[in-house]
């Protein structure tokens, strides 16, 4: 069974631990499922979608680890390429012999049963990337795709950008 972590909103968790995590996301065939990241030995990878979740509005998110079979298949790779449909223990064992595995997830196509979680847990808040991987150091995008109208500092990098 390969471990794999979800992070979700604090506030799901009475939901999580009674029903499971429903598949809520849609993958890129418009498929539902969520997405996940297997367990690794680096607390930065595995936890390395914390800041850019946070950025869309959550307040606080919580990890909920669960275990799936080996043989199930489950579509891995960066969040800007295409995904290829793996097993779970080799979609995991990809992710971990990646040189820099910032970037990647894992789409389960189905939801999780309240049976599969094996733990719910805190997480450090200020954990992983913005924007993307390898953002720092540059300067980010001001066009309206990019950086939505409201966003915090977005009208400071706006006035950069132009020169103003």
């Amino acid at each position: 069974m390969t471990m794999f972590v979800h992070l979700t909103a604090a506030k799901n968790i009475r939901s999580v631990r009674r029903a499971g995590i429903g598949a809520r996301s849609r993958g890129r065939d418009g498929l539902p499922g969520l997405f996940c990241l297997p367990v690794l030995p680096s607390y930065q990878l595995t936890h390395q979608w914390v800041r850019e979740l946070k950025r869309g509005g959550r307040r606080t998110l919580t990890a909920v680890d669960f275990r799936v079979p080996d043989d199930e298949p489950v579509f891995v790779g960066h969040y800007g390429q295409e995904h290829e449909l793996l097993p779970s223990a080799e979609a995991a064992a990809l992710i971990a012999g990646c040189d820099d595995a910032r970037g990647y997830e894992v789409f389960i196509p189905r939801a999780i049963t309240a049976k599969e979680i094996h733990r719910v847990r805190a997480v450090n808040q200020v954990t992983g990337w913005r924007y993307m991987p390898k953002a720092h150091g540059r300067r980010p995008c001001p066009c309206p795709c990019c950086l939505a109208p409201g966003e915090y500092g977005a009208a400071r990098i706006r006035r950069a950008a132009m020169g103003a």
